[in-house]
């Protein structure tokens, strides 16, 4: 008889009534994997696009049934190879890198792993933390300290490496340069004002709800603008006394393109990772030629991003928020929580 475990699964593309809590094969480690026991796994955008099908440019297909989950931690349970053969051992403490690449391509010889030409997502394309236990490659992970707690751990891969990748990697952010923030309230943007202010750099930020603005001031961030009822670039410019911010976060997509263009200073740059509102947006071409602006995507960093951002993580330097916790059995209400935009940071459950 095949073992199984709790798992939450993915049967058919539809709201959130479509993910069930059930019992699901437990997963074997093969040559050059492990199998982690989770401990703690946190929701992202990404879970909803699994959940509904979204398809279109820049987005692979799916299959169904799937496990979801893009960031988990745990504990090594058991291995594909023998003992000598890795450097793991059951019960170390580990979080992986999301990103799947082959380490073969020009992409992934360069260090670019999240360009790989057969990239893939653990918890998009291959079942992943919204389980007891999940399968992964030795080349994804990580030490976890042990004065880091699994939840810390959890809710820190994407949001911290998407955002090191934007600002420091892409927009090369510098001490005294201002950044705004579009739409604060999800894990990348919380990841973005801490990494932000630990360079040094002035922070603003809009949202649409006083209650996020609240949040967004107690974790420094200077001036809130709140509310989408008119154009935010007129407030960015008066804020930088005329001039113009130097990097714009934007994940928001067709909604603010044009008002985030519009907020950079000459030689500005909008940084991308993500297309909330849709991914069709109106602006004028002119705008960002004319005045030498840059747009930067960056769907994830690479291995080397990833070990930079969980080392400030694992140091104390900078933290993930973390919104609200729930058990696995509760994954319906945790997604209902994100797709309502109603976190602020990232949403964590446990198994």
């Amino acid at each position: 008889m095949m073992s199984t475990m709790m798992a939450a699964v993915v049967e058919r593309h539809g709201g959130v009534e479509q993910v069930t809590v059930k019992p699901w094969p437990i997963p074997q480690p093969g040559p050059g994997q492990v199998r982690v026991r989770v401990r703690a796994a946190a929701l992202n955008r990404a879970d909803l696009g699994l959940l509904r099908g979204l398809s279109g440019p820049g987005l692979r297909p799916k299959r169904l049934p799937m496990v979801p989950g893009v960031d988990f931690a745990g504990e090594v349970d058991a291995l594909g190879d023998e003992p000598h053969a890795t450097a793991w051992r059951t019960g170390d403490r580990v979080v992986a890198y999301p990103g799947v690449f082959c380490g073969r391509c020009r992409f992934c010889q360069a260090g670019e792993e999240s360009m790989c030409v057969s990239y893939q997502i653990i918890g998009e394309e291959m079942d992943g933390g919204f389980a007891e236990y999940v399968v992964v490659s030795t080349e994804n992970l990580e030490r976890v300290p042990d004065d880091v707690s699994f939840e810390i751990a959890a809710a820190a891969p994407v949001a911290f490496t998407t955002a090191w990748r934007m600002l420091i990697t892409c927009a090369r952010l510098t001490p005294g340069d201002t950044v705004l923030i579009v739409g604060i309230g999800s894990g990348v943007s919380t990841a973005a004002i801490a990494l932000a202010r630990r360079v040094g750099a002035r922070v603003l930020g809009t949202t649409r709800l006083e209650a996020k603005a609240a949040v967004a001031r107690a974790l420094g961030v200077e001036a809130v603008r709140v509310g989408y009822d008119t154009p935010f670039d007129e407030w960015a410019i008066e804020s930088t006394n005329g001039e113009g911010v130097d990097v714009v976060v934007d994940s928001v997509g067709a909604a603010t393109w044009r008002a985030s263009i519009r907020s950079l200073r000459s030689g500005g740059a909008l940084a991308i990772c993500g297309a909330t509102s849709g991914d069709d947006p109106s602006f004028s071409i002119r705008e960002i030629y004319q005045r030498h602006r840059r747009v930067l995507g960056a769907p994830l960093g690479n291995r080397r991003d990833f070990r930079r951002a969980m080392g400030l993580v694992f140091a104390g330097e900078v933290e993930p928020v973390i919104d609200r916790r729930y058990p696995l059995a509760q994954i319906r209400d945790a997604l209902a929580r994100l797709e309502a935009h109603e976190q602020v940071g990232k949403v964590v459950v446990s198994p």
